[in-house]
């Protein structure tokens, strides 16, 4: 592995989920589906990766602004507890 290769997203590169919140760097457990009506047909689906930390906020920013359409966990990613009561 050599330093232009996880530059470019080539060999070697991490490959894991990224929360979609500016900044953040912790792994997705979530994906928040969501549309614009005003650009997209009403069957296409956007999806923005959360947290744990920031799916609520990710969450309310997309509702805030009548484009969230359902919030489920990433497969394959590890979802706590209480998420699942």
């Amino acid at each position: 592995m050599n330093l232009l290769d996880q530059l470019s997203g080539g060999p070697g590169a991490e490959d894991r989920a990224r929360c979609s919140r500016k900044g953040c760097r912790a792994d997705a457990v979530w994906q928040l589906l969501w549309n614009n009506p005003r650009i997209h047909p009403p069957e296409r689906r956007k999806i923005w990766l959360a947290c744990e930390e920031h799916r609520g906020w990710l969450q309310e920013y997309l509702q805030a602004r009548s484009l969230w359409k359902e919030t489920l966990p990433l497969p394959g990613a590890p979802v706590s507890e209480s998420d699942n009561a």
